[in-house]
């Protein structure tokens, strides 16, 4: 017979899963209205980042409602204290989307249309590259992964140098055209959003493996590069 902790849990998972579902979304469209300034979908995300909120919360409350309930131990507790950890982490990932799609905002008016007129390559690079880790993160949450989630946390330093690049990159361009400086500041304002998000990737997988192996990899993540 199932208990009822095995059924709360299977809820809580449930939850977390829906919630990474839709923090994917809202980063997938915040990249998109980036790379093509568009603004109603850049306004789309902002609009949506209420449910995010609202999902953090019910979810967290959900966690600690069993926490104070059930008072689980081992596997269990070590599955709680996790998901809590991640339903942090999807929740600050749904901001930066937010963030990714004011910057995307700015950038559509016909003035930085004109005067930027492409996103430079490299941070479309970078964009696909932070995608690319929070898929991996979320697939290893789903499958249970703490190999998937290993190749992420060796992900993240390739992200890291990518951003350095940009930055090198922004103050050339800052310096060629200094009239420029709002609209390139805005993209380098960015890119840093971009190493965050890959940043949160990395503790989502980070989260994994303690959740699946009960090994604690923060701050040991130069071990997998």
């Amino acid at each position: 017979m199932t208990s009822v902790l095995t059924r709360e849990i299977e809820k809580l998972k449930k939850m977390v899963l829906a919630l990474s579902a839709m923090a994917e979304k809202s980063l997938e469209k915040g990249f998109r209205a980036l790379e093509t300034r568009d603004q109603d979908l850049a306004q789309q995300v902002i609009e949506e980042d209420i449910i995010i909120d609202e999902m953090e919360v019910e979810l967290e409350e959900e966690g600690l409602k069993i926490l104070a309930l059930h008072q689980p131990v081992a596997i269990d507790l070590r599955f709680i204290v996790a998901v809590l950890r991640i339903n942090s982490e999807l929740e600050r990932i749904g901001d930066l989307a937010v963030n990714l799609s004011e910057r995307a905002s700015f950038l559509s008016s016909d003035e930085w249309r004109q005067n930027i007129p492409k996103i430079p390559e490299e941070i479309s690079s970078m964009a696909k590259k932070a995608r690319e880790m929070v898929h991996q993160s979320l697939d290893a949450l789903v499958n249970m992964d703490p190999a998937l989630a290993r190749q992420v946390l060796e992900a993240d330093d390739v992200v890291d140098a990518m951003n350095s690049e940009l930055f090198q990159l922004f103050y050339v361009l800052i310096k060629e055209a200094p009239e420029n400086v709002e609209g390139l500041i805005h993209l380098l304002s960015a890119s840093r959003h971009l190493e965050r998000i890959a940043d949160h990737a990395t503790n989502v997988a980070e989260d994994v493996i303690y959740m699946v192996t009960g090994e604690i990899v923060r701050h040991q993540a130069e071990d997998f590069s």
